[in-house]
């Protein structure tokens, strides 16, 4: 199969870390989409209005990592209903002569028009969207979550917004989250609003999460946000917790490297149904793949791709 060449890449400050590039090229690959390039460029908040700048017809999309969900935003024509609700964008689709914006959602639902932004002008547009929410929901049923009563969300940055999107669409619209300062979480607060979310805000310290987690009821799940070692000393406290299968959260730790985490670690110890990071991530690239080429890729071809990286850096 033959196609005209196209770019995408993955925006970031650190970069060097990231699975996206693996992953998106194994797709594009099974899609037979030789002629199609993905690449990585570490690119800080004060860079990304050049970078946006330099964009052209040829290139179909990027994906883009922290610090750049929300400050992207400023430059595009319009995102998504549910990237405007979550206030995070983490896929640009480049509209252009060679492209149009896809007509099915990556995002789990259905495509509003919430038109925003300076736009990139010239010859090309360029559109947000968030398929981070549609990750998580995937990672969470991956653990056996399809629906969820309560939860307790851990960190109130770009990740947790997208939390309580995943959670209002599952069926918890009450969540707790717990966070090191209440002044910090105004955006999160923001977002919950849009959502139609009723946060309940708690200090993040080990005694109040080690209570607020011991007693959620069965059918419960926890995501946790929280960068580096921020949990390993929650991790420490819950550990021999043992308790029945059945009545431990599902938990989703959005780290994946190196796995499992002493959270993660804890969780199985005590019976719970765990889900990484590389899970959320294996299915939000998914869509993004989807959104920027408007072609479903193997899901499996891209996990075995970003598996086998993880095993490359592990050995190394």
């Amino acid at each position: 199969m033959t196609s005209l060449p196209r770019r995408a890449a993955v925006l970031g400050h650190p970069i060097a870390h990231s699975l996206s590039p693996v992953m998106h090229r194994a797709a594009y690959a099974a899609l037979g989409l030789r002629s199609w390039r993905y690449e990585a460029f570490d690119v800080d908040e004060p860079e990304l209005a050049g970078f946006v700048r330099s964009i052209d017809a040829e290139w179909a999309g990027l994906s883009l990592t922290m610090p750049l969900k929300r400050a992207v935003q400023a430059h595009l024509i319009g995102q998504s209903d549910l990237a405007a609700q979550v206030g995070a964008v983490n896929t640009v689709v480049v509209e252009s002569g060679l492209s149009s914006s896809q007509g099915s959602s990556s995002e789990g639902g259905s495509e509003g028009g919430s038109e925003g932004g300076s736009g990139a002008g010239g010859a090309v547009r360029l559109r947000g969207y968030n398929t981070d929410v549609y990750g998580v929901i995937h990672a969470l049923g991956e653990a056996g979550a399809d629906r969820v009563a309560e939860a307790v969300v851990l960190g109130g940055g770009a990740t947790a917004a997208s939390a309580l999107a995943a959670l209002r669409d599952l069926g918890c619209a009450r969540p707790v989250v717990l966070v090191r300062s209440a002044h910090r979480a105004a955006h999160l607060l923001e977002a919950a609003q849009r959502l139609g979310v009723e946060v309940e805000l708690d200090a993040l310290d080990v005694e109040v999460a080690s209570r607020r987690l011991r007693s959620l009821p069965p059918g419960s799940a926890v995501i946790s946000t929280l960068p580096g070692d921020a949990a390993d000393a929650l991790a420490e406290e819950l550990a021999g917790a043992a308790r029945p299968a059945a009545q431990v959260p599902v938990l989703l730790d959005v780290r994946y490297h190196p796995w499992p985490t002493p959270l993660a670690t804890s969780w199985a110890g005590a019976g719970g149904a765990v889900s990484s990071g590389f899970s959320m991530l294996v299915h939000q690239a998914e869509g993004q793949v989807r959104l920027m080429t408007g072609r479903r890729p193997p899901l499996e071809v891209m996990r075995a791709a970003g598996q086998a990286e993880l095993e490359r850096r592990s050995a190394g």
